[in-house]
C-alpha cells in the first residue's frame, strides 16, 4: 500500500488501537484479532496493533482485517520503547504491516541510530512510517527525517510534555498549522466522541482510539465510579 492509497481509505475516520499489556486479562493474540474484527464492523478504518504482543499480534491482526495494519512493537516501559530499532521497524514490516509506528520523540535510540536511519529503511522496504511524537518541535524534526505521518501518541508521556487527563488538540492544530501538507494523526486519551470531532475539526486526518473502545477494565471502572458502592467508599 503506498500513501496516497492509506490516506484515501483512513482519511478523516477512526483508527482502533487493539492493544493490551503484560497481565492484562486481554492479553492474548486470538484476542487481540477478534477484537480488531469487531473494531472494522464497527467502522474502523485502521488498526493499530502490536504493543507488547509484538509480531504476534501484527501478523495475526494483519491477517484478519481488511483495512491497513499500523503495527509496532513495545520493549521495555521507558525512554523509546515503541518500535525503538530499526531491526524492530523493518520486523514489523514483515509482519503485515502497512504502516510502521515509531517513538520519534528527541530521546535517544536504545539502537543507537537516528530517527532518519529507520525512516529510510521502512521506506527502502516499501513501507510507510507513523512518527509517535510529544511535541511540536519533534513532529517538525520527524518531518524533517521523512515521516509520512506524525501522530499525536505521546503527548503527555514525556517529561516535557503537557500532562492531562484530556487529549492534546492544541499540539493537533499546531502540527497542522506548522506541517502544511503532512498528514497529522490525533492519539493519545481520545476517550469520548467528542473528543475525535475536535481533531478532526483541528485538521487531523485521522484519529486513533484503543482504551475507550478495546479495555473493558477501563471502561467498567468508569461505570463502577458512579455506582452507590463507589460512593460509599468516597
Amino acid at each position: 500500500m503506498n500513501l496516497t492509497d492509506l490516506l484515501a481509505t483512513i482519511d478523516g475516520g477512526l483508527i482502533v488501537s487493539c492493544q493490551a499489556g503484560h497481565g492484562h486479562p486481554l492479553r492474548d493474540t486470538a484476542t487481540m484479532c477478534r477484537l480488531a474484527e469487531a473494531a472494522v464492523l464497527g467502522g474502523a478504518t485502521a488498526v493499530r496493533c502490536g504493543g507488547v504482543g509484538g509480531l504476534a499480534d501484527v501478523r495475526a491482526v494483519a491477517a484478519a482485517v481488511t483495512v491497513p495494519v499500523i503495527g509496532l512493537t513495545k520493549r521495555g516501559a521507558a525512554g523509546v520503547f515503541i518500535t525503538p530499532t530499526v531491526a524492530d521497524a523493518l520486523q514489523v514490516l514483515a509482519a503485515g504491516a502497512a504502516v510502521v509506528a515509531t517513538d520519534a520523540t528527541a530521546r535517544p535510540r536504545p539502537d543507537g541510530a537516528a530517527l532518519r536511519d529507520t525512516i529510510e529503511a521502512v521506506h527502502d522496504a516499501g513501507g510507510i512510517v507513523m512518527a509517535d511524537v510529544s511535541t511540536l518541535a519533534e513532529g517538525v524534526a520527524a518531518a524533517t527525517a521523512g515521516a509520512d505521518l506524525v501522530a499525536t501518541t505521546l503527548s503527555g508521556y514525556t517529561p516535557y510534555s503537557p500532562g492531562t487527563d484530556e487529549p492534546d488538540i492544541a499540539l493537533v492544530r499546531h502540527l497542522v498549522a506548522d506541517l502544511p501538507g503532512l498528514p497529522i494523526v490525533a492519539e493519545g486519551r481520545y476517550s469520548r466522541p467528542e473528543y475525535v470531532r475536535q481533531a478532526l475539526d483541528a485538521g487531523a486526518r485521522a484519529v486513533v482510539v484503543g482504551t475507550a473502545i478495546t479495555d473493558p477494565v477501563w471502561i467498567t471502572r468508569g461505570f463502577a465510579a458512579a455506582t452507590d458502592r463507589a460512593a460509599a467508599r468516597s
